[in-house]
């Protein structure tokens, strides 16, 4: 998974100074006083080496457990590349006292959600719980960590490596420009060095795994003195003490981890590589330089030169390669400083057909600007400005805090690191910037990674030399014969009886926050929760209509107007509109969905008038800007011609069009199609807005350290200034007359897995039956711990995870079962699904409801946590009309379900032999089979879902 460490780096230095008390192991106290945020933390060390870290927030009645290791990718050896995610997975599987797939289980039946993610450097598990599970969260991430090895059996080990290798194929072969990590660490880092290999592994080396090469590794890498513990949340300190000393003081230390010392590495000579890409519908090219590693003065400098070289109006590689050569609408710079090294990465995805000659020269003329045209102090404060907001945000959850005391503590020794790291930020100047740009970048060696379409090489950049990408061949799907597992697991001896799962009590009651509500004269209904946690404010505008008012002839109108708003107003040009917003701290996102139009911010309560006065003029005063017009309708095409080599975006519009038919707009993507965004015009732009912007079909949402007088004053111009209109939603008949299964199969060739989605069409969110209906489903595929999950990935090991669930609006959703799973298993993967949906209807055990009842239960007391989860609980209300205790009402519905209610809404809403089954993958070695079965019909589609003959396809 991505990356989990809170980089501090370009956080806004200024108006915040937070306050940290760190109790040390021999008692001292510091702190630094504030007015405006307090995390305080107090951190010991165990005997057996295990630091603590207690950070007490009562704010809602939850807790959060993280540990961190000091284990990633950066300790594996080569030839045993992946091992570190690979035991993060194992971790998952069972202990000693935690039988096989409970740890899921038993989190999600307290109420409570977790996970884990491996890097270059780290490793972590978390858990989210009601604050009445704690000590179970730490009985069972005790056990995981000394209780383990003896489970670690071949039967499992194998499972896990399956799963594990589809995962590579879900993300990186399966993907366009999946191969472009691999190709630059490989030709960056020396061999040897630890980041000469990817966090998930060569295939290869998964492949040769063993159990006594994982036992190796946990005893070395898994100690409770290489881990960091950081509890938050709602609990008293001295009983969380006594707890944490009962549960893991008994576990012994194990082998002395060193730390690794900084390896940065230098280039001898500029390296150029291509691959030509089965998946991409554009060329990309990369260029990489060696930097530094974390916390160093030249990578905080690094971060700001990557900011002002490429994003926003006035980088010089927006300006080069968008603005004036009009050849990418996809560029961007980052510098990625970790523990032991650090490299500094341009990556330009092109337009169809360019040469990425003309990028590299491209690249190279913007370097020329950035010297030439020299950055100016308040460029430096204009990136530090966005990023207090982004630092509250960062802390606004018991888990965020636990990340970042966690990642800080493991990297630096010292989790109030956080005074350090705003000093070194603030102290970063235009001179600095400047600095690194010639130590690093300017004349030095570099790689380079020209990534194009299949059969393209004529795009490459000159002097390139062919990378040695490994990709998997299609085989037949062989059992691995594999030694029964002892029926009996060895205990590990402990003090008390660790088999005995630890009583939770009672959960903590049903507390929905107070909100409010308005109506102002122009006919906005407004929603508001005041929540006083941290000092900014989330909002949103959603205005009715979206895709639904795109004319099927002339789609996509929609989705461009959201572009075409945020690129200026009337008095602003695109550059100002931006460095505006970008001033506040604020961030302001506008997106079109199927149904709606959403115009969404993110800002400090003391800019909120100000951000205000910007979304007003953005709303009022449209610029209609011509050349960002071009250079919309450019991206947007660019995009699209990609998004038809993703099997997933191939997946979801057809399944769209099969399901809903070609007469409902729904049929058709949001984006439009390459042919209707080529024909629009800016005038069908004006007339969506002329007759489609309206408060009288918006609804205003604000959550924040904000009350309601304060929100109303600061709305006061808009209601007066946007006057209301007539505006009419269309409606779509939807004919749900499917009565047969049908199979539909479109080829992407030389897929590694496939993507099925299976379903039709279900109910309106409105529906009576709709919540009924998903609770229904959640023991089916609703959660981890679904029945499709647990048999095609924890059983088989043929996916990285299987969903089932139903969706809604105002207008009928659709039924979906859903995963992409390794090629040679399709049509097993196809048929378990058939099989499960059926077997469900004959109803689930006491156990299984019991189970579902507690999941969905005893997670409320986590969903009102943060600002966004509580945003997205007022848009829930105000779409579809709902009272403020609807979840109340929804929990009453889960409490008095009965066996008998659950089994008659599986069958009256689960009918596989008249459910779509889309297949998207090979082709060539997978269609055949499903002629042989028993669907009603099989047929051979086109990435546009239309029907193709045989012979068209290359078999």
């Amino acid at each position: 998974m991505k990356k989990i460490q809170l980089k501090m780096s370009l956080l806004f230095a200024l108006a915040v100074i937070v306050c940290f008390t760190s109790c040390k192991e021999n008692s001292e106290t510091s702190s630094v006083e504030s007015a405006k945020l307090s995390v305080d933390f107090e951190k010991y060390t165990m005997d057996n080496g295990l630091e603590v870290i207690l950070h007490q927030d009562k704010s809602d009645p939850i807790v959060s457990l993280a540990i961190q290791y000091g284990v990633g990718s950066n300790r594996e050896k080569t030839g045993r590349t992946g091992f570190a995610h690979l035991f993060e997975h194992m971790l998952f599987q069972e202990s000693e006292n935690v039988p096989q797939d409970q740890f899921f289980k038993n989190i999600q039946d307290a109420g409570g959600t977790l996970n884990g993610g491996t890097w270059k450097d780290g490793t972590i598990y978390y858990e989210i719980v009601p604050n009445n599970a704690l000590e179970k969260i730490l009985w069972m991430e005790s056990d995981r960590m000394g209780f383990l090895i003896n489970t670690v059996t071949e039967a499992a080990f194998y499972n896990q490596q399956e799963v594990v290798q589809n995962e590579k194929r879900q993300r990186v072969d399966n993907n366009p420009y999946g191969h472009t990590s691999w190709v630059i660490d490989k030709n960056l880092y020396p061999e040897g060095h630890p980041y000469n290999w990817q966090v998930i592994g060569e295939l290869v080396d998964l492949q040769n795994a063993t159990v006594e090469d994982v036992k190796e590794f946990y005893d070395k890498f898994y100690g409770p003195n290489n881990a960091t513990l950081v509890l938050a949340g709602d609990f008293e300190n001295e009983e969380a003490k006594a707890l944490i000393e009962k549960y893991f003081g008994e576990i012994k230390r194990r082998q002395e981890v060193e730390r690794l010392a900084p390896q940065p590495v230098t280039l001898a000579e500029t390296k150029r590589l291509y691959h030509e890409d089965n998946f991409a519908k554009a060329p990309q090219l990369n260029m990489v330089w060696p930097t530094i590693e974390q916390y160093t003065p030249d990578a905080y400098a690094l971060d700001f030169l990557a900011e002002l070289f490429s994003q926003g109006k006035k980088a010089p590689l927006y300006k080069v390669l968008t603005k004036e050569k009009e050849i990418s609408s996809r560029a961007f710079a980052f510098n990625a400083s970790d523990e032991l090294a650090g490299a500094f990465r341009i990556s330009v995805t092109a337009n169809e057909g360019v040469d990425l000659d003309d990028v590299e020269a491209g690249i190279n003329e913007a370097f020329a600007r950035f010297e030439k045209d020299e950055i100016t102090d308040q460029d430096v404060e204009r990136i530090k400005a966005g990023l207090e907001t982004g630092f509250y945000n960062g802390i606004s959850s018991v888990l965020g805090k636990s990340f970042q005391l966690a990642s800080y503590n493991e990297f630096t020794g010292d989790p109030g690191f956080i005074e350090d790291d705003i000093e070194n930020i603030k102290k970063v100047t235009k001179a600095d910037v400047l600095r690194v740009y010639d130590t690093y970048i300017k004349g030095k060696n570099y790689v380079m990674t020209s990534f194009v379409p299949k059969g393209q090489i004529e795009l490459i950049t000159e002097n390139s030399i062919k990378a040695p990408v490994v990709e998997e061949e299609i085989t037949e799907n062989i059992a691995k014969e594999l030694a029964d597992a002892a029926s009996e697991i060895a205990k590990t001896p402990s003090k008390f009886d660790r088999s005995v799962a630890p009583s939770t009590g009672d959960s903590p009651a049903l507390k929905i926050p107070n909100s409010w509500t308005a109506d102002l004269s122009n006919g906005m209904e407004v929603y508001g929760i005041e929540q006083n946690e941290i000092p900014t404010v989330n909002f949103s505008i959603v205005m009715r209509g979206g895709h639904l008012l795109d004319d099927k002839n002339n789609n996509g109108v929609a989705n461009l107007m959201t572009d075409i708003m945020m690129e200026g107003t009337a008095n602003k040009t695109p550059q100002e509109l931006e460095e505006a917003i970008e001033l506040l701290g604020a961030s302001v996102n506008m997106y079109t969905t199927r149904e709606s139009i959403v115009i969404q911010g993110n800002t400090l309560t003391r800019n909120f008038g100000k951000t205000m006065d910007l979304i007003e003029e953005v709303l009022l005063e449209p610029r209609f800007d011509i050349e960002e017009f071009g250079r919309i309708k450019t991206k947007t095409i660019n995009d699209i011609k990609r998004s038809a080599a993703n099997p997933n975006s191939v997946a979801s519009n057809v399944y769209n069009k099969l399901l809903y038919g070609e007469d409902h707009i729904f049929a058709y993507p949001t984006s439009g199609t390459v042919a209707s965004v080529e024909g629009i015009s800016m005038e069908d732009l004006k007339e969506y807005y002329d007759s489609n912007f309206s408060p009288s079909v918006s609804k205003f949402h604000i959550v924040g350290k904000i009350d309601k007088t304060a929100v109303l004053k600061e709305l006061k111009d808009l209601e007066a200034n946007w006057k209301a209109k007539e505006v009419t939603i269309p409606e779509y008949a939807i004919t749900d007359n499917r009565d047969k299964s049908s199979l539909y199969f479109v080829d992407i060739p030389d897929a590694k897995q496939s993507v099925i989605n299976i379903g039709y069409i279900g109910m309106a969110r409105t529906d009576k039956d709709f919540y009924p209906a998903e609770v229904m489903n959640y023991k089916l595929g609703g959660s981890f711990s679904g029945n499709v999950n647990l048999i095609l990935r924890e059983e088989k090991g043929y996916t990285y995870g299987a969903r089932t669930n139903f969706s809604g609006t105002k207008i009928p959703g659709t039924f979906t079962a859903s995963s992409s799973v390794r090629t040679n298993t399709t049509g097993e993967s196809v048929q378990i699904f058939k099989e499960q949906i059926e077997k469900y209807k004959e109803g689930i055990s006491q156990e299984d409801l019991d189970f579902t009842k507690n999941a969905l239960i005893k997670s409320n007391a986590r969903r009102f946590e943060t600002q966004s989860s509580l945003l997205g609980m007022l848009q829930e209300r105000s779409a579809y009309d709902l009272p403020a205790n609807y979840i109340e009402n929804e929990e009453a519905i889960v409490k008095v379900m009965t066996l008998e209610e659950h089994k008659a809404l599986a069958n009256k809403y689960l009918d596989g032999s008249r459910m779509a089954y889309l297949v998207v993958g090979d082709a060539a070695t997978q269609y055949e089979q499903f002629k042989e079965m028993g669907f009603d019909e099989v047929k051979l589609l086109d990435t546009e879902g239309e029907e193709v003959k045989l012979d068209d396809v290359k078999m």
